[in-house]
Order: structure tokens, then sequence, then C-alpha cells
């Protein structure tokens, strides 16, 4: 037994899996409590877009608002505008006073609503806070309405309401105020919802493992294969992988019961683009670095989860993980994916920056290749070779 361990330790091998280990423990412990180190101090960084058609009442609540509200604000012009910010994730929520508003609250026996639109084409966390903030609002729009002298205002709109229908009608106005809260591109149930993240944690491990192994055969061919034909036969090999991958993916999502707003086809296409593109750039360090390559295989892995907008909003991370976010293939993964699965805008724009990723990564692989030197094969495999 002691001569089996110490020959076992003695491999690279043994000593690079202990080493794997403890980098990952090390890694996603640093990247993770740092990447969502102060979350629920970034709230802040959440913008709703309000539309306000009602410039009596409805001015003084937009004032109020826009000075208490711990969130970015903008007033829109029209609710067409709001929406389809709302929609390409500009604004996490849309927030509508109605322009017969104030009429609602002179007429007894009416509640007055104030309609909130969500897009639930986002991480889970932004519907939970945006649904807390409608509530508070709401609230807080009854409160403010009262304690600004809301019978006061009502008087001098309606010169003709006596004093102490006024009165009445701003005392009311504590219940009067109500939360219409509705959703665009809904999501019917957790697994679907969770479906973005499954989908790029998948893909990022799985194009990892395949292009670690995909190193370990360029090793063993080492310089039995020329250069150029040894790298187009893995950049073809990968290319075909990422298709077959993709497919049998989007078939299991569609069968299992996803929720595939843009289509079978559309899922499929960009499954595969990611897939390609994930796998670049894992070959492209492995290239770079060897064997060590998976280290930095393992940071881009917790980096992406962290900052993709797949657990957390982006929105909600510090300056430093929202910013490198704009360079790592996972956070166009995302957004593509919830467009297509959740609905939304077209992916366009990812597919556009998934391909720009994935020819840099191929590109500076290929160079690489070239400007690296072949080691010589073995002795025994180059007798082999010339017999």
């Amino acid at each position: 037994m002691k001569q089996a361990l110490s020959e076992f330790f003695k491999q690279g091998t043994t000593k690079v899996g202990i080493v794997t280990a403890i980098t990952f423990q090390l890694l996603f412990s640093i990247i993770w409590m740092t990447g969502y180190a102060g979350v629920s101090d970034n709230t802040g960084n959440l913008k709703i877009a309000i539309v306000n058609e009602d410039q009596a009442m409805g001015s003084k609540i937009v004032q109020n608002l826009q000075a208490n509200l711990p969130f970015h604000t903008e007033v829109i012009a029209s609710n067409e505008q709001a929406q389809k910010m709302l929609d390409d994730r500009e604004v996490q929520m849309v927030m509508k006073i109605a322009g017969d508003f104030t009429k609602q609250l002179q007429t007894a026996g009416q509640t007055a609503p104030i309609v909130y639109t969500i897009n639930e084409s986002n991480p889970s966390m932004t519907k939970s806070i945006m649904q807390a903030v409608a509530g508070n609002i709401t609230s807080t729009v009854n409160k403010e309405a009262v304690a600004a002298g809301a019978s006061a205002v009502l008087t001098q709109m309606n010169p003709k309401l006596p004093a102490d229908q006024a009165g009445q009608i701003g005392q009311g106005l504590a219940t009067k105020v109500t939360s219409d809260i509705q959703s665009t591109n809904k999501v019917k149930d957790m697994p679907n919802q969770m479906l973005p993240m499954m989908l790029v944690l998948a893909s990022l491990v799985g194009m990892m493992i395949m292009g670690m192994n995909f190193s370990v055969s360029t090793k063993i061919l080492g310089s039995r294969v020329s250069k150029g034909g040894l790298l187009g036969a893995r950049i073809l090999v990968t290319i075909a992988a990422a298709v077959v991958v993709g497919l049998i993916s989007a078939i299991m999502v569609v069968s299992l019961g996803g929720h595939v707003e843009k289509g079978f086809m559309a899922l499929w296409g960009f499954e595969s683009l990611f897939l390609l593109t994930f796998a670049f750039v894992a070959q492209m360090f492995l290239t770079l670095f060897g064997n060590a390559g998976m280290l930095f295989n393992i940071a881009m892995l917790s980096l992406q989860l962290v900052s993709s907008g797949a657990i957390v909003p982006r929105e909600l991370l510090s300056n430093f993980y929202h910013t490198i976010s704009n360079a790592f293939p996972a956070t166009y993964a995302v957004n593509g994916v919830m467009n297509i699965l959740f609905g939304g805008p077209s992916a366009t724009k990812e597919v556009g920056f998934l391909f720009l990723i994935a020819g840099i990564a191929l590109v500076l692989d290929m160079a690489i290749v070239f400007v690296k030197k072949t080691k010589a094969a073995p002795v025994g495999q180059q007798l082999q070779k010339t017999a």
C-alpha cells in the first residue's frame, strides 16, 4: 500500500486533481462572496419608469415619489415608450397614473388604481422586488395624499366642491388608491424561471470539460499530425459538438414542458452559438496555459455565473462586476435565452456579441497554436512512426 500511495502521488494528474479541487473552493468562495456583497444595498440601481397622464393629483404624486423613492425614476411621456423600455430591460417596472386618477379619487364608491407593469423575462428576484415596491408605493401614495392636504387640493381643482365634502374625500384617500399589478412575458412556473441559469451553467461546465479532454487528445497526438490539420480537426469537432449538444438540450427543454416563446429552432440555434462560444473561450485558455488553463476556466466559470444576471439582476451587482460582465459570453447567453424562452425583443444583439467573442477567442487560439513550438514526440512514438 505504501508503494502504491507513493507511485500514485508521483503522477502529475493526481497533483493537478488536488490543486483543481482546492482552486474551485478558493475561487468560488472569493468571487461569490465579493460578487454578491452589498446586493441588498444596491437596490437603488433599479429603475422605474413613471407615466403620468393626470396633471392634478398625479403631478404631485410623481414629485413626491421622485423625491423619496430609493430607486432611479424617470418620467416617460407615453405608455408605449415606457413599455418598450420595460421589454428591453432598460427599466424594471412601469408605473402608470391614468388621466382620470383625480376624478376617481373624487367619486364616492370608486377606487383609483395605479397600474404597475413588470417584465417577468428577468431574474426572479427582479419580479419579487418590484412587487414589493408596488405595494409600498401605493401605501405611500395613500398616506402622502392625506398628509399633503388633499382636501385643499381638491377644493382648488373644483371650487364648487363643498369644503366639508372635500375634507371627507381627503380623509378617505387612505383607502382609495389601489395597486393593479400586471405582468408581461409571464413565466408559468419555477422550473421555467430557472431554465436560463441551468442552461448556462450546464453549457459552461460541459464545454470546459470538453475543452480539457480535447487538450489531452491534442497532446497525445503530438507531432504525429500537423499543426494545421490538428487545429482544423479540433475546430470542426467543436462546431459539430456544439450543434449536437444544442439540439439535445433544446429537445429536452421542449419535451419536459419548457416555455419557448420564440420557437424550437430559435432555441436550438442560439444554444448552439453560445455553446460554441463557451468552447472556444475555454480552449483558448487551455492552448495558452496548458493544464494551468483549467484554473482560468474555473475562474471564468464562477465570474460568469455571478455576473451574468442568471441568478441576481446585474443592476444589483457592484460596478466592478457589472462592468466586466459586458465582456463575458454568459451575459449575452442569459439575455438571449430569456428573450427566446419567455419573450421580449429579438436576440440579434446578443447573437452579434457572441459571434464577436467567439471570433476573438478562435483567432487568439489559432495564433497561439502556430506560435507555440510543437514538442517532439517520445522516442517510442518516433520509432513506431518510422518502422
